[in-house]
């Protein structure tokens, strides 16, 4: 990092000012959209060691959440070497909020399938991120209900992968607008469960 600490700074101020261009692009599109300056989105380069002893000391790539409220699933987007990454959700929210979601389902599961099952959706992220489950119900909850599948996860997330290609096209940034569009009414759902 020492040797090329300067040219690390030139490309991260050039991402924190690619972001910004997006912060105010989405913000035009989305009235409910939080405001996230670069700086406040970019993620830092450091791995967590503590969890991830086994990670190399810095990352691979840049990552920043945008319309990132405190305590909601933020709309991710990853730029790296080998892979670059659309993100959004909740990835393992903690039981307050995993209650809260799981709540929701209860109430109008239908929405949440309904997002889930629109083809366009399915066509850009293919479906939830696979993660942990529990085998049985969750507290509270039967084995029949009728929403049991959705109710079983514990991550809340959905992801697809671009190539670095797309980055360099003239209408990558139109990509962007079209993959938050899309995923936005999932992250819509989600938030207002764990903010209602």
């Amino acid at each position: 990092m020492d040797a090329n600490r300067k040219w690390y700074k030139q490309v991260r101020d050039d991402f924190i000012g690619w972001l910004d261009t997006m912060n105010a692009k989405l913000a035009d599109i989305d009235d409910g959209y939080f405001d996230t300056p670069g700086k406040k989105g970019i993620n830092r380069i450091n791995n967590n060691l503590m969890f991830h002893p086994n990670k190399p000391i810095y990352k691979d790539h840049f990552g920043a959440g945008l319309d990132k409220r405190p305590g909601t699933g933020d709309f991710y987007i990853e730029i790296g070497i080998e892979r670059c990454t659309y993100a959004g959700g909740l990835w393992r929210p903690d039981p307050k909020r995993l209650r809260s979601i799981r709540d929701a389902i209860d109430y109008d599961g239908e929405e949440l399938q309904k997002i889930l099952n629109k083809k366009s959706f399915k066509q850009s992220f293919g479906g939830l991120w696979e993660d942990v489950k529990l085998t049985n119900s969750p507290k509270g909850f039967s084995n029949d209900h009728p929403h049991i599948d959705l109710l079983r996860n514990k991550t809340f997330a959905v992801a697809t992968e671009f190539s670095t290609k797309e980055i360099f096209k003239k209408d990558f940034e139109k990509q962007v607008i079209k993959v938050y569009k899309e995923m936005l009414p999932f992250r819509r759902y989600l938030n207002q469960a764990v903010t209602v």
